[in-house]
């Protein structure tokens, strides 16, 4: 199956919405992504229900509204510039240190 961008509508008036929001949409079987856009959940999924997404969205926030549902594309932009660049280079490494152990004689006994 091709991944699909659900964008749902919803009423986010503070954080705990927001996290219930983003843990309920995690929930569903074949997401893969979800990221939060103002008021809007952006889901991106392999073989998510839409339908599905906004009727646990509506039970657990109360409002709702699916937008839309799309094929997800991803521009591919090429950068000469990037693959020219050597990296590796001017990268100073710092030896590992690790630090000391303090151990105490034995406790007094009594």
């Amino acid at each position: 199956m091709t991944k699909q961008k659900m964008v749902v509508k919803l009423s986010l008036n503070d954080a705990k919405k927001r996290t219930k929001a983003l843990k309920t949409a995690v929930t569903i079987d074949g997401v893969v992504s979800v990221t939060l856009d103002g008021d809007k959940l952006v889901v991106i999924g392999d073989g998510a229900d839409s339908v599905t997404l906004t009727t646990m969205l509506r039970k657990k926030l109360g409002y709702a509204d699916l937008i839309s549902v799309a094929e997800e594309t991803k521009e591919e932009k090429k950068d000469d510039k990037k693959e020219n660049k050597p990296q590796g280079e001017n990268q100073i490494v710092y030896p590992l240190v690790y630090p000391y152990n303090y151990t105490y004689s034995y406790p007094y006994t009594y």
